[in-house]
Order: C-alpha cells, then sequence, then structure tokens
C-alpha cells in the first residue's frame, strides 16, 4: 500500500488527516502513549480494548501534533489500536493493514515477570529502497527485520479472533534508537529538493539543514516509509541524539563550539535541531511523571481545550538548552522488568566553563551516578558514544585530549585541536575525568557497595560504523562489564574505509596509543578489556535478549540480506553471544538464517 503511506525518499500524502504517526512511545506494564503529526489543528483519539483516549494537538512552527496518553491498560496485554482524526477514522488506512503484508497496529505493555527483550542500534540514513538505494547505502537493516516482525505477528495474529493476545512471537519489548536517526549534515537527494524549493543552496548552510521547518520534513523522509511507519506504530521506541542528529562532531571542544556559534546560521540551526529533538523525539521518551513534570508539557495540559501554541517557548527552550546544559536534561531512565536502563545525554550536556572540559555537566553527571546502583540483575547504560573503543584507539583519544589541553605545552594545543577534529577523537577516551568517574562508580557497582551486585553492567552504543563487543577483564568472579554496539542501522562505511578503520582501530593503535598515551603523562586506566571476536561492519540492529534465569543474556546482530524484490529483504543472523556474569564462559553460538 504505498501510495497510502509516505514512501520513503518522499514526502506521500496526509493519511486520514495523519501526516505522521501513529507512533508507540512510552510504554510500560498500565500505560502508552500514542505520537502523531496531524495535517491541521484537531481532536486525536485512539481506540484500543472497548476504551477511548482523546487529547487536542499542539502547534510548533505551523505543524500540529498530539500525544495520546492512555492509562488504567492491563499488563502483558497485546491489543489491536485505531486513530481517528476530528472523528474520522484515519488508522490503519481502509483494508485493515499499513502496506503490503503489514498487519494492524498494536498496543503492547509490559509484562513485569517476563525477562526483557531489547533491540537497539544507530545512524540510519533516509533513502529509497530500491536498487540504487541499496547499492549505495545498503539494505535498511531496520526495514529487514521490520518485514520479519510483521509476518511473525500476522501469523499470530491470525490465530486470535478478539485482536487480543498474550504471547509475544520475535516482538522486543521496546527498540532503543542511540542517535543518528536524521543526518541533518548530510542530506539525501529529496531532503536536498526540499531544501532547494525554500532556499538557494548556493547560501549557507548549503545543503544542511537551517531549521525547524527543514528538520520537520526530515522526519518525514525518515519515518514516512511504509514498513518503518508500521514497526513504530506496534513496538515501543525510546530515543537519544547523536552528533549528526546535529552537525558532525556537535560539541567536541570549546573551540569548535567557538567557531560554529561565529557563524551566520548556527543560532536558527541549534534551534530548530533541539526543538524538532523535543517534539518528535524527547516527549515520546518521558514516563508519565516525567513528562507531567516538563515545563513545555505543562503548558499543553494546563489547556486542554485549546490548541496551544509552543513555537515560542519551545525556541526559548532550545536556545537556553544550547547556551547552558544545565538548564534542561535529555537524558532518562527506566526500570524494565529486573533491568535499569539508563540513556545518557552525550552530546548537549557537554560542559566547557573557566578550562573545565567535562563529556557530562556536574548537574548530569550527578544525576547518572545516583542511578548507577544495583539491586537489578542488569544494568544498561545507554549512551550514543562507546564508553569502551578498542583499548590502542582509546588512548589515542586520551593523548589527543591532553595535547590539545596543554599535556605537549602551547606548541601542542593546537595539533591537538586539529587532530582532534580531524580524527573525530572525542568519545569517552576523549574525555578522561569523565571517564574515570563513570568508572569509578561501575566499579563500586560491581563490588556490591551501590546495593545487591547486578549479574552484568552493559554500556549500548553506536556512533562508530561498526558492531563489537569488549568485555572488561580481572574483575573477578561475579558482575561482568561488556561494551556492546551496534552501528550503523543504515550508512555503511565504504570499503576502503573499513579497512583503514580496521588497521587504525584494531592494529596500529593498540602500541601506538600506548606511547602516545605515556609521553602526554595520561592516567591508566582502572582496568584493561577486550574485544570478543571480531568487529561487523554491515548495516544492522542488535537485540539483548534476557534469559529466563534472569542472569544472563544473549546478544545477537541482524543484517538484511537480498529478498525477493529491492525493498522486501530478508533477513540473516550475523552473530550471537551469551553475555552473563564472570566465571560463566562467554559462549559463541551459530550464525543462523532467517529465509525472507
Amino acid at each position: 500500500m504505498a501510495t497510502e503511506g509516505a514512501a520513503e525518499g518522499t514526502t506521500g500524502s496526509p493519511v486520514g488527516g495523519l501526516v505522521l504517526g501513529p507512533m508507540l512511545r512510552h510504554a510500560d506494564a498500565t500505560t502508552a502513549t500514542v505520537w502523531v503529526e496531524t495535517a491541521a489543528a484537531a481532536v486525536v483519539t485512539v481506540h484500543a480494548l472497548g476504551r477511548t483516549w482523546s487529547t487536542r494537538t499542539f502547534a510548533a512552527h505551523g505543524h500540529h501534533y498530539a500525544l495520546v496518553e492512555l492509562d488504567g491498560l492491563p499488563p502483558a496485554t497485546s491489543a489491536a489500536y485505531t486513530v481517528e482524526v476530528d472523528g474520522e477514522h484515519a488508522w490503519p488506512p481502509a483494508g485493515g493493514g499499513t502496506g503490503p503484508d503489514l498487519p494492524p497496529p498494536q498496543l503492547h505493555t509490559l509484562d513485569p515477570d517476563r525477562p526483557l527483550s531489547l533491540a537497539f542500534g544507530s545512524c540510519r540514513t533516509s533513502v529509497p529502497h530500491d536498487e540504487a538505494g541499496n547499492r549505495t547505502h545498503g539494505i535498511d537493516a531496520l526495514r529487514a527485520w521490520a518485514l520479519h516482525l510483521a509476518r511473525a505477528e500476522g501469523a499470530e495474529g491470525a490465530e486470535r479472533a478478539d485482536g487480543v493476545g498474550h504471547e509475544r512471537a520475535d516482538r522486543p519489548d521496546l527498540v532503543l534508537f542511540l542517535g543518528d536517526q536524521v543526518y541533518a549534515d548530510e542530506t539525501s537527494e529529496a531532503m536536498q529538493e526540499f531544501i532547494a524549493a525554500r532556499r538557494s543552496l548556493d547560501e549557507p548552510p548549503g545543503e544542511e539543514l537551517k531549521d525547524y521547518e527543514e528538520y520537520a520534513h526530515l522526519y518525514r523522509l525518515a519515518w514516512g516509509d511504509d514498513v518503518v511507519r508500521w514497526l513504530l506504530s506496534t513496538v515501543p521506541t525510546a530515543m537519544i541524539f547523536d552528533d549528526h542528529d546535529v552537525r558532525d562532531d556537535w560539541n567536541t571542544s570549546a573551540a569548535w563550539r567557538a567557531d560554529v556559534r561565529a557563524t551566520t546560521w548556527w543560532h536558527e540551526r541549534i534551534v530548530g535541531a533541539l526543538g524538532s529533538y523535543w517534539v518528535h523525539q524527547h516527549l515520546g521518551n518521558l514516563d508519565p511523571d516525567e513528562r507531567a513534570a516538563d515545563p513545555l508539557w505543562a503548558l499543553v495540559r494546563a489547556a486542554p481545550d485549546e490548541h496551544v501554541d509552543l513555537t515560542e517557548a519551545l525556541d526559548a527552550l532550545a536556545a537556553r538548552a544550547d547556551a547552558d546544559p544545565t538548564s534542561y536534561r535529555w537524558s532518562f531512565a527506566r526500570t524494565l522488568g529486573g533491568c535499569r536502563l539508563v540513556v545518557v545525554d552525550s552530546r548537549a550536556a557537554r560542559f566547557f566553563e573557566r578550562g573545565d572540559r567535562r563529556m557530562l555537566d556536574p548537574s548530569e553527571m550527578a544525576w547518572l551516578d545516583e542511578r548507577l546502583t544495583g539491586d537489578v540483575d542488569h544494568l544498561l547504560v545507554a549512551t550514543s558514544l562507546p564508553y569502551l573503543l578498542p583499548e590502542g584507539l582509546h588512548h589515542v583519544e586520551a593523548w589527543s585530549e591532553a595535547i590539545a589541553e596543554g599535556g605537549w605545552g602551547r606548541g601542542g594545543r593546537r595539533l591537538g585541536e586539529r587532530i582532534r577534529r580531524a580524527g573525530d577523537l572525542e568519545h569517552w577516551g576523549a574525555w578522561q575525568e569523565d571517564f574515570h568517574r563513570v568508572a569509578a562508580s561501575v566499579l563500586a557497582v560491581c563490588r556490591g557497595e551501590r546495593g545487591r551486585p547486578p549479574a552484568t553492567v552493559t554500556f549500548l552504543s553506536g556512533d562508530v560504523h561498526h558492531s563489537y563487543l569488549a568485555e572488561v577483564q580481572g574483575l573477578g568472579p561475579g558482575t561482568q562489564v561488556v561494551q556492546a554496539v551496534c552501528s550503523p542501522i543504515r550508512n555503511p562505511l565504504p570499503r576502503f574505509v573499513r579497512f583503514g578503520t580496521a588497521f587504525l582501530a584494531y592494529g596500529v593503535a593498540g602500541p601506538l596509543g600506548t606511547v602516545l598515551a605515556r609521553s602526554a603523562k595520561v592516567p591508566s586506566a582502572p582496568f584493561r578489556w577486550r574485544m570478543r571476536g571480531r568487529p561487523h561492519y554491515d548495516n544492522n540492529l542488535a537485540r539483548l535478549d534476557v534469559a529466563a534465569d534472569g542472569r544472563s543474556y544473549e546478544l545477537s546482530w541482524w543484517t538484511g540480506v537480498d529478498g525477493p524484490a529491492p525493498d522486501r529483504p530478508g533477513l540473516r543472523r550475523l552473530r550471537r553471544e551469551r553475555v552473563g556474569p564472570v566465571g560463566a564462559a562467554g559462549q559463541k553460538l551459530s550464525a543462523t538464517r532467517i529465509s525472507s
């Protein structure tokens, strides 16, 4: 039904008054939220389980949005739902499905007693799913996985007469997007056509995004594809930004900030970026209590019978958040059964003041530290940038920070800044003070100083355009600490770049990093870590599935493969690993192909 859903690479037409969505966002055992963009101011209604929930839209920069809050839902339940706009049926489109082979959307509430299943990944470009798009950007792993899930959900739904179920096929409890869902600085042909219709591409910022209106269109390209639109309507999602959501190297250093703020276009860009992020991504991350406390959402709820225009307040919040990272928090945390998920803003919270350089501003670090505790089976720390890079590359980044901050004297500062920007050396290893702060907290958790030690502490990350698993060594029996990376979903490195990256990260960086770090007197890391197996450079999406015993989990990485048509790919498992407490040896499991 490509004519009824906005195809990726095109804007499509509004369906029943809906421009984008519905998207199933925050969901727990008894509540859920459904996000939509509508073509005009309206009342949006969701019907499910014989009940009805309605809310008015709010406006931002001439666009209209609604977040429908559903409460009083039964735990561990799946139920079909429909959406109305001003009393007219809007979703799913007439005919019952939302596209070829796609079942109607479902609401899903958590089962607190069921082991967590979580999918995650980062870095997804929005280009067509045709032969040309697959040739330049590879098969979209998110689309391949969504089609596999749709087949499983469709088969399961065919066996239910009442549209309500209590079993999960391959559907996870949550999909966690770890940044670069949209690329504001590397735009597609479709995005450039939209920009060119508004302004000259010869004026700054050229083919890059300029303002909220262009961001709104970019989100429509990213999420309007029929298959992805169905997936986002039926699986709860959580999201955090990374640099390309705004611009490559966003907040790399104080010097970078000074340079970009001197341009004529940056202020409008960052206000549009953060404002559109609040609307499209952040608002749906929040649980009901957090959302009620949000200052912008409070404006909407204070006038339930009015169509509130948030434009002025939204722009003010975005400008303030950029100028003062302590003024607004983008990070959030959730309890998911026996797991605690802590999602960390490692971009906007960066802090540069009076020579104090931090990945997280002081209040943000205190917030994170409070949540790095035990008394859970698994502590999951999601940060778009990997906390643990290959060890040698970590040392190179630590060295680059040291010389840029004066470790080789005044003459080395300029060289260090050039190297830092050119090499994208701005992961956690390049913020040594905060790297050590987090390490100290994690080690305290492992020692049982912050409650019962969890079975694992897992850093979930993306960004680096290859996927890997790293494990901390020498902690003794007890908690296992690992870094799991999944990147990209759809934006692979060219093959020659892959070889160069592998050589630098996994070859020469080892001995070189050690020598460079010592030359700049970089403090030793508090622990050692090693890669488990080899990295993967394919487009992929990862899954974390907690075992029935609650004390271990399986990690698996999945990639798209050729199917019956370029836009109907199959799915293949690249790899899976068992992760559990130290002393239970990691078990590498065989790869399996799932037919298309």
